[in-house]
């Protein structure tokens, strides 16, 4: 460590003093007989920005108690361009148990924007560089026992050349430690808690309707001084907890390197995980055991399922035709950035199930393992990447393979997860270019790592043959037609003339989709708009979406479709639509508040449950007194009233779902519509008001 590092530290202890901040028991471990702890470490941290390069001290009274998740850009970056980006530090008193000291002791963050430094006691124990993937330490040989220990982050969200994304142009990168942290602490024989922050089991599958072949691979540590005798055992439980299928056995683990064990089990006529239908999820914990007691064990979800993609005909999972249609998500909330509870998660992930897509592309990232963990037990098919996104500077393929080995090992146990996304928008004028070579790069890993899924690429031209196309399983392509180039239905043709001259090969809609701000209105909008505007009306949204799902649900060679994006989100660097710093493509306000009239849209077409929905409700200020009203309806016998009469029938639309009131005559004033319909027999019904203003006469 430099000495001016070693001065600064030793100045922090000395001003902070000894303060003791002892665990509370409630939130200590997942159980008092647990043979390992899993500790929260959320409470009671300090903070503060500084620099080294400015001299600032980080000494004195002036730190901000937070509790974790945590980012101190939860305001500005929501703002536009100038927003804070350096150093800062977090720091929190750790008291070590005396039962600890023979034990190994572990610190993982789930997610830190972008450098994250750990000090225990001033000695460096781990940097990790990228702002979206866990990260674990073993700070077993920095604890203290005699006095109060100090943790302290340094954290930086600087763009940086080297690591992925090389800059905030495309999404803010929020700084500090937003995601949780703890303490682990296991024995001295343990499952591996350092391959990059896996859970250090990897279950494989060979699945069909009438059996399942498992395999497990557990990665075994064992810092005693000598080789040991254990038995590794493996436990299949159905949903209820009931033990299906177990197998042990005896090995001999060496106090070098890392012990690899594998067994084998098989599950006869298995229920399998059936997407949205039916997510059913076995549990597999693969314990250690030492002596007939159990010292480790580690517990993952296991959900029996297999898919496949046929050319022209889209994604199959159990065998039968399963179409992937949903939502890219991006993680963050209005004020709070990317700081955000699992009851904000878990709001995002309800209202994707409302809506009722059956996939989601989490972009461009790697998102909260909670989410990854409730898209199994809610059903979601689901594409995991990694942010190699945007710009290219040649410099970060180190990172971009490290953060997909993190994303894979990671997630690997997850059965949600179809898909490892490689990269997004990033080019090359050669095949032989930097992206083409790192792709295929990237590639050969994530096929290593994990054959068993697909990869994919994605390119925001619509043409096959770029040079940085087709190094993956899946060629993705993000298409804005009617926004940054042609007009709405020209969807069409390019769809049709890649199922002509390209029928065997397997893509993806990645990205489709448009601006709306809520608060813009229009009554009659064209087939395209424009970027530059400050006027991004939500009718023009609508109508988008209307013609672009009517032409995609007719195309099944497309795997899957992706509207960008489900929730509005931050831009530092954008200026449209009336609002800084905002990409107003969402179907759902960025405060979650309103749900546009694309998601009802939407829930008409995908959902399973009853919707009646009268488009337009925020366009209630008419300038004509003729007008089309639409109501978007997975119901029968939709009927309209217009001030308590009854209107002629509807028209389909872009699909049975849209049913176009045509010629619909307004009154001067408050016009009142009412529509009606039955699901499964019983009535639902929508109401709205619109105003028609009479023109004056000269």
């Amino acid at each position: 460590m430099r000495t001016t590092n070693i001065i600064l530290f030793l100045l922090i202890n000395l001003c902070w003093g000894l303060k003791v901040n002892a665990f509370q028991n409630a939130q200590d471990v997942n159980s008092s007989n647990s043979p390992r702890q899993v500790i929260p470490f959320n409470q009671d941290w300090q903070f503060k920005k500084a620099t080294y390069k400015t001299n600032i001290a980080i000494a004195g009274s002036d730190w901000e108690s937070v509790n974790v998740p945590h980012t101190w850009n939860n305001k500005d970056i929501q703002k536009g361009k100038n927003f804070y980006t350096g150093d800062a530090f977090y720091r929190k008193n750790l008291v070590a148990r005396p039962e600890w000291k023979d034990k190994r002791v572990f610190i993982r963050f789930e997610g830190v924007g972008t450098v994250a430094d750990v000090y225990i006691n001033n000695k460096l124990v781990g940097t990790h560089k990228g702002a979206y993937s866990a990260f674990c330490f073993e700070i077993s040989n920095s604890l203290r026992y005699d006095t109060t220990n100090t943790v302290l982050v340094k954290v930086n969200n600087e763009e940086r050349p080297d690591i992925i994304p090389i800059n905030n142009k495309l999404f803010g990168v929020y700084g500090g430690i937003y995601r949780p942290v703890s303490l682990i602490v296991t024995s001295k024989i343990n499952v591996t808690t350092t391959d990059y922050a896996s859970p250090g089991i990897y279950i494989k599958q060979d699945v069909n309707n009438k059996k399942a072949a498992i395999s497990v691979t557990a990665k075994i540590e064992n810092k005693e001084r000598q080789v040991q005798q254990i038995t590794v055992k493996t436990t299949i439980r159905d949903k209820s907890g009931i033990i299906i299928k177990q197998v042990q056995q005896q090995q001999n683990v060496q106090p070098q390197g890392i012990n690899v064990v594998n067994q084998q089990l098989q599950v006869n006529n298995p229920h399998l995980w059936n997407g949205r239908k039916d997510p059913y999820l076995y549990s597999l914990t693969t314990a250690v055991v030492k002596d007939g007691k159990t010292i480790d064990e580690v517990t993952q979800p296991l959900g029996l399922r297999y898919f496949s993609i046929v050319p022209g005909k889209g994604f199959y999972l159990n065998g039968q035709p399963y179409r992937l249609y949903g939502v890219c998500r991006h993680q963050e909330w209005q004020d709070y950035g990317s700081a955000l509870s699992n009851a904000q998660h878990q709001s995002d992930l309800d209202m994707i199930y409302e809506i009722g897509a059956t996939s989601i592309r989490f972009a461009h990232y790697q998102q909260a393992e909670y989410i990854y963990a409730k898209c199994d037990s809610m059903g979601f098919v689901i594409w995991a990447e990694i942010p190699f996104v945007n710009a290219v500077s040649t410099q970060e393929g180190d990172n971009a393979k490290q953060q997909l080995t993190e994303l894979i090992r990671q997630n690997y146990n997850h059965p949600s997860i179809y898909n490892w996304g490689l990269h997004n928008e990033v080019y090359s004028g050669s095949p032989d270019g930097f992206v083409p070579v790192l792709t295929r790069e990237l590639n050969d890993i994530a096929k290593t790592e994990d054959p068993g899924r697909f990869t994919a690429s994605v390119s925001g031209y619509g043409e096959i043959n770029r040079p940085s196309n087709l190094a993956a399983d899946i060629q993705g392509m993000n298409r804005y037609y009617g926004w940054y180039e042609g007009k709405i239905p020209d969807l069409e043709d390019w769809v049709t003339g890649l199922e002509k001259d390209y029928p065997n090969y397997k893509v993806v809609l990645s990205e489709y989709g448009t601006e709306a701000n809520v608060n813009q209105q229009q009554e009659n909008v064209g087939d395209s708009g424009d970027p530059s505007s400050q006027f991004w009306p939500e009718t023009f949204q609508t109508k988008f979406h209307e013609v672009q799902w009517g032409i995609i649900e007719k195309h099944p060679y497309l795997v899957a479709s992706y509207v960008w994006n489900m929730f509005d989100f931050s831009v530092p660097s954008a200026n449209g639509g009336g609002v800084p710093a905002r990409n107003m493509k969402g179907l759902v306000a960025y405060d979650r508040k309103i749900k546009k009239d694309a998601f009802y849209w939407y829930k008409a077409n995908w959902s399973q449950e009853p919707v009646l929905y009268i488009s337009g409700r925020r366009n209630t200020d008419r300038a004509e007194a003729v007008t089309t009203v639409k109501v978007f309806a997975n119901t029968s016998n939709v009927t309209l009233y217009l001030n308590g009469k009854k209107l002629d029938e509807a028209e389909m639309g872009t699909t049975k779902y849209d049913f176009v009131f045509k010629n619909v005559n307004l009154v001067k004033g408050v016009n009142k519509l009412r529509a009606e319909g039955y699901f499964k027999g019983k009535l639902q019904s929508d109401s709205i008001q619109i105003k028609y203003k009479f023109p004056d006469r000269k």
